[in-house]
């Protein structure tokens, strides 16, 4: 079967491409499934979605629980996907679940306000938890909709697979020096969090692509050497573009995301006092699973 993501395993590479891009998406339709309630899915529903999932690293959905402030609906489709292991930080609630809502004076960790996605501010592109150790990797993400903005919140996505092949096309060099184990690091907070090197790209014991990375240029360090900086450059600029795979919506009412840890941004976005936009979010350490085993 061979190594896809060797860059001395040519023909392994070369057929894993050809069909990646044979079934990647090009409308945000194509990832999108129909589910009625989250919380009890259907054998067909749930394989809708984790037959997208296996190609496209995605999946959206549509559900009927418009309105309902119900953290069990996060917590029970992801347990229905194999999803059982959430990252807890001292952000999140006790629960391990995130509710994604510009923090005002009633914040319980009396923090969130002081970071980006608990404000109203735009989010750059980025994978979540590119902070944490290897131990606590974040593999698979899912949000869903409780109550979206007057305006804005929009989100661009890109499978992180992509990326690695346009890169790849481009110059080889660009993921060897991307896959380097101190290449991106996170300086340290405080004693509870110590300085963190890795990879941007890396395959786990599993064979599969992993992309831990952020665009914000605020503590983070980048290695200055030259095959570092070319790297760097090319992924900036094919983020900055408009690749045929990009995929652009909004999560409205009832609506979620799930997702292997993808390129993702955020634009800002208006409340008003009669509609404020929420999220839940849970972040896992196990990877979706195809319904192929993928």
């Amino acid at each position: 079967m061979g190594n896809p993501f060797d860059l001395n395993d040519a023909a392994a590479y070369a057929a894993w491409r050809e069909r990646k891009l044979d079934t990647a998406p090009r409308r945000i339709e194509d990832i999108l499934v129909a589910i009625d309630d989250p919380r009890a899915m259907t054998v067909a529903e749930r394989n809708a979605l984790l037959e997208r999932c296996a190609t496209t690293n995605m999946a959206l959905y549509t559900s009927k629980t418009v309105g309902q402030a119900d953290k069990e609906i996060p917590r029970q489709l992801g347990r229905q996907i194999g999803l059982f292991s959430l990252d807890s930080n001292y952000l999140s609630d006790e629960d391990g679940i995130s509710p994604l809502a510009v923090a005002d004076e009633n914040d319980p960790t009396k923090r969130r306000g002081e970071f980006i996605p608990y404000t109203d501010k735009p989010i750059r592109w980025h994978t979540d938890g590119y902070y944490n150790p290897p131990e606590r990797t974040v593999r698979a993400v899912l949000l869903h909709c409780v109550q979206s903005a007057v305006e804005g919140g929009d989100n661009r996505l890109l499978d992180h697979e992509l990326a690695y092949i346009l890169l790849r096309d481009e110059n080889p060099d660009f993921i060897r020096a991307l896959m380097a184990s101190d290449v991106m690091i996170i300086p340290a907070r405080d004693e509870n969090r110590p300085e963190q090197p890795g990879t941007v790209f890396s395959v786990d014991a599993s064979g599969h692509l992993h992309m831990r990375y952020t665009a914000r240029t605020k503590s983070i360090v980048w290695r200055q050497d030259a095959a570092t900086q070319a790297a760097l450059g090319a992924l900036e600029r094919l983020l900055a573009s408009d690749t045929p795979w990009n995929l652009h919506g909004r999560l409205e009412p009832g609506m979620g995301l799930i997702c292997n840890n993808l390129l993702h941004d955020r634009s800002g976005f208006r409340d008003a006092p009669e509609k404020r936009r929420l999220l839940y979010r849970a972040r896992y350490y196990e990877r979706i699973s195809g319904a192929d085993g993928r």
